[in-house]
């Protein structure tokens, strides 16, 4: 379901061959680690406070790839309600799940979703609306957060020219989710991947720096790496309940 006003795109939301290559790299399983970090503490949130009937909604949900995983691994039969401004994400989230619903919103603008009705809030390397997160989330949820590392994908980074991570990003975080959010966990997680070139340039095109990649010469670069490299996974996953 399109819910963009006249249900047009929003500048910068993901395009179909960053999606084709973020569906690709994350179906082989290298970001796997995080899927089943992700998974568990939802399961902890879960058995912790249910939040009644909420369902599980992912903002910025791209692919469905993180919100099918904590579906699947959540006991009972919750809903998952995937929110992105790219429609060809939105067409993968649909079918990544058979109790995802996928819908376009603009995640900086409100959220088509009802007060507290999110038991569990997903938010991996996406926007951060820190006012809607709080008010969509039931008594008692969780607020799931992960954000790159300045580690993350570092070999990729040193050889092609990728963007860097920001120093300054868990400052950036915390700001972005004061005062509406508490935080009361984190959780490191690192894991090295072998990666094909195949998939290194899926992970370039995939993400941010795929808007530059051809200006930087990072694709041309692709064919000088070794086959495979192995390449670290390196974020941080923060649990955030709201503020009183």
């Amino acid at each position: 379901m399109n819910l963009l006003p006249g249900g047009r795109s929003v500048p910068g939301g993901d395009t179909p061959d960053m999606v084709s290559a973020r569906d690709a790299f994350l179906a082989a399983g290298h970001f796997a680690p995080l899927a089943a970090a992700l998974a568990e503490e939802a399961r902890a949130a879960i058995s912790a406070a249910p939040g009644g009937n909420g369902c599980i909604a992912e903002a910025g949900a791209g692919t469905g790839y993180y919100l099918a995983a904590v579906l699947n691994a959540l006991p009972g039969d919750r809903p998952g309600l995937a929110l992105d401004a790219s429609k060809a994400a939105l067409r993968r989230a649909a079918r990544a799940h058979p109790r995802i619903g996928a819908v376009g919103c603009d995640v900086w603008q409100a959220l088509p979703v009802a007060d507290g009705a999110a038991a569990i809030v997903l938010n991996v390397f996406a926007p951060r609306n820190g006012a809607e997160f709080r008010r969509i989330l039931a008594p008692g949820g969780r607020l799931l957060v992960v954000t790159p590392n300045p580690g993350h994908l570092r070999e990729l980074v040193t050889a092609l020219g990728l963007l860097t991570v920001d120093e300054d990003k868990p400052e950036r975080l915390t700001r972005s989710l004061d005062p509406w959010f508490h935080r009361v966990a984190t959780r490191e997680i690192t894991a090295t991947t072998p990666l094909s070139r195949a998939a290194v340039r899926a992970a370039v095109l995939m993400g941010p720096s795929a808007w530059q990649a051809a200006a930087r010469g990072s694709i041309a670069r692709i064919d000088g790496l070794p086959d495979p490299l192995p390449v670290t996974l390196s974020v941080t996953l923060s649990i955030w309940t709201a503020a009183r």
